[in-house]
């Protein structure tokens, strides 16, 4: 591995400058988002837990269930105007949210709906983002690019996390989700602003679009295989942030305090780990990025086997930069490979397989630390994360495939200048086509 030239020229293309700040604004509102929701819906009358957990989960449904249509829409329409619909879904979700949290008139029936538009909105932006980004940067940027919006935003997130609480207590969360939904008004101008190339018209069917995403999805053997491994990783990995490990932090640090370090020490490395990855030259990427997602299984390992908090929280700051440098890598790759017009249809179904067992993952842990203990669990949480990497690591599609050397992609960068204007001065990126000569079949 080494290490490549410097990310700053990304920011004389104003179309990326602009999608990197639509994001960071967004997801700094998120932040806020993730403390004042939880706060909002207890702090109504008569609110209990099942009713947090019903607006949570009627959040996170819809975001599952309809990843693959978002798929086919973001394929079929200009992307950056899916993006901008999604969020003014999200604005006017927020919106309400915080206009009945203000007024103490808060049904449930009402938060759930508006919690349905929420992972709607969530469903339709996931995909077009994956696919809008080859468009705005050329093939030799597009790592560069993809660390360089983790670090933006890992950095937002932080930042939002950092300030919900005293947001929430000096303002109140009716206040906090406004701000959530005020940042979502000012993603969708940005992002309504993107110049993107023409795409042509695609007259099938939904269904023949899903068949034909799937085909590409299933022809590429390294995409399929780290998918069914992060459905496993990602199972683990929730249940351990959202039920077991709390409950360890309870048990053995003496609570929330603890366990927020443990957090806050993760996002610490994701910004790391993007800031590195923006720059590696990697020679096979995919298995560089299923050996990376071992020490993902450190934190949990070490809380299950009784380590101090500041082995627990280094173990964790490790698991950040090891889980963004797969994920800018991931990112890239797919970028690389699959065609353009098949991107966000692919990028649906690696969502839809990623998370297919998160909900198992959390609706089990918590049951399972009753009968058998939490700290067992732990421990066979992080066992299922070795394995499954493990076995990923068996096939020779993760093995084998390699990223296009230098020369490869100058060359695509220089056939798409000639052919376009260049994106740094007009906003217009690189032509589809030349996007899709810089792929590649596995």
């Amino acid at each position: 591995m080494s290490i490549a030239e410097s990310p700053l020229p990304l920011l004389r293309n104003t179309g990326f400058v602009r999608l990197a700040l639509a994001r960071i604004v967004s997801v700094l509102g998120n932040g806020f988002a993730r403390v004042a929701l939880a706060f909002a819906v207890l702090s109504l009358p008569g609110a209990t837990p099942g009713e947090l957990s019903l607006v949570v989960a009627c959040q996170a449904f819809p975001q599952l269930a309809l990843v693959l249509v978002g798929g086919v829409i973001a394929d079929r329409v200009p992307r950056a105007g899916l993006m901008a619909v999604s969020d003014v879904l999200g604005a006017l979700s927020y919106g309400g949210l915080a206009a009945m949290v203000l007024s103490g008139h808060a049904p449930v029936v009402a938060l759930c709906a508006l919690a349905v538009t929420a992972g709607v909105a969530s469903a339709l932006f996931s995909p077009a983002m994956e696919g809008v980004i080859p468009q705005l940067v050329p093939p030799a940027a597009l790592q560069r690019a993809n660390g360089v919006l983790r670090v933006g935003t890992n950095t937002s997130l932080l930042l939002g996390l950092a300030l919900s609480g005293a947001t929430v207590a000096w303002v109140g969360a009716g206040w906090a989700l406004a701000l959530n939904g005020l940042s979502f008004v000012v993603s969708a101008g940005l992002t309504s602003s993107l110049r993107l190339g023409r795409r042509p018209r695609r007259s099938s069917s939904v269904w023949a679009d899903l068949r034909e995403g799937w085909q590409e999805f299933t022809s590429h053997q390294w995409l399929w295989v780290v998918v069914m491994q992060y459905s496993l990783v990602v199972a683990a990995m929730n249940a351990n942030a959202g039920v077991l490990g709390p409950l360890a932090a309870r048990a053995h640090f003496g609570g929330a305090r603890a366990w927020s370090l443990v957090v806050a020490a993760q996002a610490l490395g994701a910004v790391a780990g993007a800031g590195i990855a923006a720059r590696a030259r990697v020679g096979r990427p995919i298995l560089a990025a299923v050996l990376f997602t071992l020490p993902s299984a450190a934190p949990v390992a070490l809380l299950g086997a009784g380590a101090p908090l500041w082995a627990v929280a280094a173990g964790a700051f490790l698991a950040g930069v090891s889980l963004d440098f797969f994920g800018v890598l991931w990112s890239t790759t797919m970028q690389r490979e699959v065609p353009e017009e098949a991107l966000s249809r692919v990028s649906s179904y690696d969502w839809f397989g990623s998370l297919a067992f998160a909900p198992l993952g959390l609706a089990a842990a918590g049951p399972a630390a009753g009968r058998f203990g939490t700290d067992p669990m732990l421990l066979v949480c992080a066992g299922l994360i070795v394995t499954a990497t493990f076995a990923a690591i068996l096939s020779p599609g993760v093995r084998s495939l390699r990223a296009p050397d230098a020369a490869v992609l100058s060359a695509s960068r220089a056939a798409g200048a000639s052919s376009s204007p260049d994106p740094s001065e007009t906003d217009v990126p690189q032509s589809e086509t030349d996007a899709g000569d810089s792929t590649s079949s596995s």
